[in-house]
């Protein structure tokens, strides 16, 4: 039976998910996945409004990191990880970079990236929802995009928020989410 721990491994930023996919591609041809069994990148979804579309991009909470679960007392492991190009090391202590050892994370750090990965999925779209009754905002999207409105409501657990709208001179209210209004400063 393996002694897995989770280790943080230095990467060279920008690189992390090249890294991943070829450290992922060395255990399984040296088959290590026993001893290796899982490979993290902690992110988190982003989304934002560019031109008037809602886009989704991928941040990682960490750049310059890769988390590993590994049982590094296995011979091989330690140089597998380490071999890899673009791995600087792991983040340990010890003096001098050869014989550094590795320390692993603390059952409560792991617990609090993962369960802030996990987060992300349950949250989905998280937007800037600091809105204040009262306050103008422009639509960005929708059959409203370009007008300007006065929010009336918040509805926090929906994600929407009432907005009155001058159409043809008339106040008109409309609901729409979070994401298709922007402040207006």
């Amino acid at each position: 039976m393996a002694d897995l721990k989770w280790y943080v491994i230095r990467a060279v930023s920008g690189q992390e998910k090249k890294i991943k996919t070829y450290l992922e591609n060395e255990i399984a041809r040296q088959k290590l996945e026993e001893y290796i069994p899982e490979v993290l990148i902690p992110s988190e979804k982003v989304y934002e409004m560019r031109q008037g579309k809602k886009r989704v991009r991928e941040r990682n909470f960490f750049p310059g990191y890769v988390i590993v679960q590994a049982d590094i007392s296995h011979g091989e492991v330690k140089h597998v990880i380490t071999g890899i190009p673009g791995i600087i090391g792991f983040l340990g202590s010890g003096t001098g970079a050869s014989n550094r050892i590795p320390v692993p994370l603390r059952e409560s750090e792991i617990n609090r990236i993962l369960g802030r990965v996990g987060e992300v999925d349950i949250q989905d779209e998280e937007a800037d929802n600091s809105f204040i009754k009262g306050e103008s905002v422009k639509v960005m999207d929708g059959p409203f995009s370009g007008f300007t409105g006065t929010i009336e409501e918040i509805h926090e657990e929906r994600k929407k928020i009432n907005v009155t709208v001058k159409i043809f001179g008339r106040n008109t209210p409309v609901e729409l989410n979070f994401m298709q209004v922007e402040k207006v400063d």
